[in-house]
């Protein structure tokens, strides 16, 4: 029943503590590495798309509010496929937006930009 243990990453047989998974540290993060990599790098685009939208969005809105066409946020790379939160205001208004700023989708290609006043949350 002493069955031998070995390396979860390299495969090498294992000598010390019982409970040992990993040869040394450079095995250790490798596994976990490459278990985890998949998951990161969705997570991480996700996390890049959000942070270029906001900074998008932080350029053309200088003043807190202003307004501007869809083609000019697009030819800038910013992806209307992905906000952190949707406000909908008493007359069923929609602003979506990337952390404190936001759009508001208007007739004839036309989008107003706001920034969330931080002290309201």
């Amino acid at each position: 029943m002493n069955q031998e243990r070995v390396c979860l990453d390299c495969g090498t047989p294992l000598q010390g503590r019982a409970d040992k998974k990993f040869c040394n540290d450079l095995c250790r993060n490798n596994y976990n590495n490459q278990l985890n990599s998949n998951s990161y790098n969705l997570v991480r685009n996700i996390n890049n798309t959000l942070k270029r939208n906001r900074r998008i969005l932080e350029e053309l809105n200088p003043t807190g509010k202003t307004k501007t066409t869809r083609k000019k946020l697009t030819a800038k790379g910013f992806d209307f496929d992905y906000i952190t939160s949707i406000y909908q205001t008493k007359n069923n208004s929609t602003y979506y937006f990337n952390y404190e700023y936001g759009y508001l989708l208007l007739d004839n290609d036309e989008v107003l930009l706001v920034k969330r006043d931080s002290q309201k949350d």
